[in-house]
This record gives structure tokens, C-alpha cells and sequence, in this order.
């Protein structure tokens, strides 16, 4: 009896492709390519009840300056398949699709009627090359447990994506990536303590063509490959996609004529991203915010807290004394957006409401003794509104809500409170932040720092300073988390390690 390939030899398949795998369907295009255009991989996303978005970007050469990737200047045919199993014995969809020179040779296809609940396979094919393997899968209509994977913050010199790797090993049903997925800076444009481990090709990304370069780049890396290739992503940007500390229409560094810098960059995220036509950009504008139903068992609503936030009160930064952070006018989300999620929770029926978005939700005061010093970018910068929010989820009446963050390069676990002033203040919801892949590099654990922290802020309940991602498992009953952390990322190969696990019970909205 033939065995069945163990997942492990699957991510070592998918990460280096798969050329000798034939596939049946329609005939090669006639036209040829000169080298293996899959260099920058495979992923999927978005799934639903009877589908997902398979994405792939055609690139000879990956780091051509133009951002084009080495590819000819035409449409090239692309052919895919999804199977129900790993071989490609039972191929269940196919296809072909046009690579477009005007979209970076990317492809996007969105199969549809498939069975609800289980896992799928796939791959591409064009001009006699065939792609590494991908697997996803389609969410459920029963109640069954979920395990997903949390990770954000990924600076290419700031060290290796063995996090990445590691996380890919423990095989989640769902990848939720919370932004910074690349970062903008020429190198050594933002220096992390231990200095560059490897280096930016190209300057600041300021055009198109830089974009799609530095997506290029980052896809090259094989442990980023491996994550896509293991599982569905939800994805949602923050500001290094585009430019540190952007809001709105107003640039975090002066840039001119920015609007256009905004839609090149959200042009290159769409076409370097597992995400529906519905996200596809018009000019400086992408909608990014949306819902994705597990089953009964859970719902996301991912947010975009750039797109619609004023600028950042008294200059950005960490301040301290700066009134204006609590004007009540200001908004992090926008009207609109505010109410879609309110409204979304309010008629959510499941299970549980996780709610993925980009920077700390907790208040976090970053001062030791009297006094206090916040983080302006964060929700600490846009207090009123967050107040109002809080408010929301509790009479929003939605189970079991969940904040899945990003952005702070550290772990936190934290209660969300209706007053962060008063420690017998209701809970409303539970915060978990996952820490950087990369960004910032090896990291450390301060004990004495930490205690600090949590002395000053009682509704943190962990920090940790390494870098690393979360897993959670969630079943009906129960969200647990392990905050896994690397001892460093400097060099390849460092295993992941549980720092803490929590556990949050249903129907409690409080760490455990």
C-alpha cells in the first residue's frame, strides 16, 4: 500500500517546488519561459464554505530592478488545479487564467462549489514549469475546532523568518497576519539593535516598481514560502506596506504627492496578496476591512486602521501630557467603519468574535511611577473613540469577543476593560498581541522591565520581548493561546518555544 506523504515532507515539497509533477488538463501554452517562473511561491486565502482565493506572481528573476520580475512584456496562460488529495489523483477544479503584464504577472482565481470543511491542494503551471504545492482548505458549516496561527511584523534585515518555518510546522487551519508584512525602508533606513542581517535590494520604496520589488524580495525567502504554502492567510496591511505611520491621506514622513505613493504601494500589496476581487484597489483607496465566517465556531472581522484615522495627535510618538489624544472627535476607524463592525457584531451568531487589527487596543503607559507616557499611533492616541468601542462590544451582545493585534514587536496578553483606571471596571474583551517575526531583531526577556510594566498597567498580564507568533486553539468551550517565542533570529534554525499560555472560557471575556 503506497504511504501517504507526512506533512512535514509536504512543507519541504511546497517550499521547493515541484517540477517533476505533471499536470492533465488543457496543453502547454506555446510560448516558453527560460527559467522557473514560481520563485516567488504559492499561497491561498479568504476561505468560505465552498472556496477560497489562489494566488500566484510570475518572476524569472525576482529582484529585477524594474519590479517586473524578468518576465516578457505579454499575457502568459496560467493553468491550475485543486485536488482533495496531495498527489493530484482526484483533481476536483482547473483551470486557466492570463498573467498580465499590468498586474506584476500576478494571478488571482477563486474556485468555487467545493465541499465545506476540508482540505484542498493546489498548484500552477505555465510554459512547462510547475509550481510548488499549496494546501488550504474551505471553512466549515459545522461547529469544529480551529487552530490559527497569529503573526505581523516581518523586517527582511532585521534577521531570518525561521518564525515563519516554525509556524508553518505546527500546521494551522488559518494563518491571520495582522501587517508590516514588508517593510519600505532603503537599508539600514531603520536600524534594529543588532544590526542588518541581510540587506534591502533598491532603495525607498517611493514608486511601483519599488513595491513590487520589495514584495518580490521578501517572497524569495523559502521559510515565508513555507508559512503561504501550509495554510490559508488572512491578511490585512498597517503602515510599513505603505510608509511608517501613515493616516489617511496625510504622509508620516511629508512625502509629496502622496496619494500616489499610496496607490502604487496598495497596487503591489493586492497584486502580492491571497485576496479577493473585492479588495482590489482604485487608485489610493483598498478595502481591506472585511468578514470571514468559520462555521458556527468563530467570526473575524478584520479592520484597516490607516485608511480612515486622523493624523496623529501632537506630533506622533510616545508623549506624554498630550490632551489632544482625547478629543472626542478624533477616530481611528472612521464612522463608517466603527459602525460596520458594531453592526456585524451585533448580528454575529457565532461562537465566538475575533476582531483582527493592527496596533495595541490596551491602554499601555509606558512611565514608571506618577504620571504617564502612551504611544500616540496606538489606541492610546484615539482614547475617546476606543472608550465608545469598548462600550459597543459589551452592548453589542456578540460572544465571546477576541482582539488579535499586531505592530508592538512584543507579545502582550491583556484584559480590555471600560476603564482602564479603575481595576474593578467590567471586562468586555480579552487583547491578544503577537509578538514580530523578525522586526527588531533577536530580542530579549526583561524581567525587570516587564514586572515594571504590569505593575503600571494591571491589565497586562504578559509581555515578552522575544520575537515569535501565537497559536490559538478554539473550540466551543474555550480560546487557549500559546505565545511561542524564538531565542534568536539573527541565525537560521532556532527552535519556537511556548513563553505562556492562556486560556479564555467562554462566556468569561477574561485571561485564565
Amino acid at each position: 500500500m503506497e504511504q501517504k506523504p507526512s506533512r512535514r515532507t509536504f512543507l519541504t515539497i511546497a517550499a521547493a517546488g515541484a517540477g517533476g509533477l505533471a499536470l492533465t488538463g488543457a496543453g502547454l501554452p506555446s510560448r516558453t519561459l527560460p527559467r522557473d517562473p514560481f520563485t516567488l511561491g504559492v499561497a491561498s486565502g479568504d476561505p468560505s464554505r465552498d472556496g477560497f482565493v489562489l494566488w500566484t506572481r510570475l518572476a524569472v528573476d525576482p529582484l529585477a530592478p524594474d519590479g517586473r520580475g524578468g518576465m516578457p512584456s505579454r499575457d502568459v496562460d496560467v493553468e491550475w488545479q485543486v485536488a482533495a488529495d496531495e498527489r493530484f489523483a482526484r483533481v476536483v477544479r482547473s483551470g486557466a487564467e492570463t498573467a498580465r503584464p499590468g498586474a506584476a504577472h500576478s494571478v488571482h482565481v477563486e474556485p468555487a462549489g467545493l465541499e465545506p470543511g476540508r482540505e484542498y491542494f493546489y498548484r500552477f503551471r505555465v510554459a512547462g514549469h510547475v509550481s510548488p504545492t499549496g494546501r488550504t482548505r474551505t471553512a466549515p458549516v459545522a461547529l469544529s475546532p480551529l487552530t490559527l496561527a497569529v503573526a505581523a511584523c516581518a523586517h527582511y534585515e532585521h534577521g531570518y523568518y525561521t518564525a515563519y518555518r516554525r509556524l508553518a510546522e505546527q500546521e494551522p487551519d488559518l494563518v491571520v497576519h495582522l501587517g508590516d508584512y514588508l517593510y519600505e525602508y532603503a537599508h539600514r533606513g531603520y536600524t534594529a539593535p543588532g544590526g542588518a542581517v541581510r540587506r534591502h535590494a533598491g532603495d525607498r520604496c517611493a514608486t511601483l516598481a519599488d513595491y513590487r520589488l520589495r514584495h518580490a524580495q521578501y517572497k524569495t525567502d523559502p521559510d515565508l514560502r513555507a508559512a503561504h504554502a501550509a495554510a490559508p492567510w488572512l491578511v490585512a496591511f498597517d503602515d510599513h506596506e505603505v510608509e511608517n505611520n501613515w493616516a489617511a491621506g496625510v504622509s508620516g514622513n511629508g512625502t509629496p504627492r502622496f496619494a500616489r505613493r499610496r496607490a502604487d504601494a496598495f497596487r503591489a500589496y493586492y497584486e502580492n496578496m491571497p485576496l479577493r476581487r473585492a479588495s482590489v484597489p482604485h487608485g489610493a483607496s483598498m478595502r481591506v476591512h472585511r468578514r470571514v465566517d468559520w462555521g458556527p465556531l468563530a467570526r473575524f472581522h478584520l479592520l484597516d486602521t490607516r485608511q480612515f484615522r486622523d493624523d496623529q495627535a501632537c506630533d506622533d510618538g510616545a508623549r506624554a501630557g498630550c490632551d489632544d489624544r482625547l478629543d472626542t472627535g478624533r477616530s481611528m476607524l472612521g464612522e463608517d467603519q466603527r459602525r460596520w463592525l458594531l453592526d456585524g457584531l451585533a448580528a454575529s451568531g457565532a461562537r465566538w468574535n475575533l476582531v483582527g487589527q493592527q496596533v495595541l487596543m490596551a491602554r499601555k503607559d509606558t512611565r514608571v511611577g506618577p504620571g504617564s507616557e502612551v504611544n500616540l499611533d496606538s489606541w492610546d492616541g484615539y482614547a475617546a473613540e476606543r472608550a465608545r468601542l469598548l462600550a459597543g462590544f459589551r452592548d453589542s451582545g456578540a460572544a465571546n469577543p477576541v482582539v488579535l493585534t499586531g505592530d508592538a514587536h512584543m507579545h502582550h496578553a491583556a484584559d480590555l476593560r471600560l476603564d482602564f483606571d479603575d481595576p474593578d471596571s467590567p471586562r468586555v474583551a480579552v487583547e491578544l498581541v503577537t509578538s514580530s517575526i523578525s522586526s527588531d531583531g533577536d530580542g530579549y526577556r526583561d524581567e525587570g522591565k516587564v514586572a515594571e510594566t504590569i505593575a503600571e498597567n494591571p491589565h497586562i498580564s504578559y509581555l515578552d520581548q522575544r520575537r515569535g507568533y501565537i497559536v490559538c486553539r478554539v473550540t466551543a468551550g474555550e480560546l487557549s493561546a500559546d505565545f511561542r517565542t524564538l531565542d534568536r533570529i539573527s541565525r537560521r534554525g532556532a527552535p519556537a518555544r511556548t513563553g505562556a499560555r492562556f486560556t479564555v472560557p467562554a462566556g468569561r471575556s477574561a485571561l485564565v
